[in-house]
């Protein structure tokens, strides 16, 4: 059974009223819900602290909410694109369940080694929300824990790239802290939540 591990913040409570065309792209494992490597069993799947709550914060602000991973599990033969389906599933339901829904859940599932169209950091999948959904990418934000985040936000032109300590956030702070000057890093994603709300506020 997927555990909630939600608990209330008061960073998690501003809102903005009014709407934007705007979006905020958020990596999935490690961002939204704990990293466990190769994810496959919906069972598994468990929601970060705060998550829920932060994400619900980010959509009465305005914001679109729209998933982009990585999932070379499959290039590499360690699970199907249905596994993933059911994972991804799993995740949407656990969030409804809050009050929060995602436009969309783009994933590449090639391996490093394979072409792949949309795998970060190409901002492919940035774009193509952008046609699908009409977003403001310049208006946006992208959330993740890893390098290939910030710079999948960046090399699609959003107005800020956000990496969050969970996952292997904490580690890449370590590891590339001089290609991280243009980034915003907090320590998860209510901490994202409040600095782009708070952000919004001027």
């Amino acid at each position: 059974m997927t555990r909630i591990l939600d608990f209330p913040y008061a960073g998690c409570s501003l809102t903005i009223p009014g709407t934007m065309n705007a979006a905020i792209f958020l990596d999935r494992d490690g961002t939204i819900i704990k990293e466990k490597e190769f994810l496959r069993d919906p069972a598994e799947v468990e929601v970060l602290p705060g998550a829920p709550a932060a994400l619900k914060r980010l959509r009465e602000a305005g914001f679109k909410l729209v998933i982009v991973s990585n999932q070379s599990g499959v290039g590499r033969g360690y699970f199907t694109l249905a596994d993933v389906d059911k994972v991804n599933a799993h995740l949407t339901r656990e969030f409804s369940r809050h009050g929060v829904q995602f436009e969309k859940i783009y994933f590449a599932p090639e391996a490093p080694d394979q072409p792949s169209r949309g795998r970060k950091p190409s901002p492919q999948f940035l774009w193509d929300a952008r046609e699908d959904f009409g977003i403001d990418l310049a208006s946006s934000y992208m959330i993740g824990d890893k390098l290939i985040d910030v710079q999948c936000g960046w090399n699609a032109g959003v107005k800020m790239s956000i990496l969050v300590r969970t996952g292997y956030g904490a580690e890449t702070e370590r590891e590339f802290a001089d290609k991280l000057e243009r980034a915003v890093i907090v320590d998860d994603l209510c901490g994202a939540a409040e600095w782009i709300v708070n952000s919004l506020k001027g």
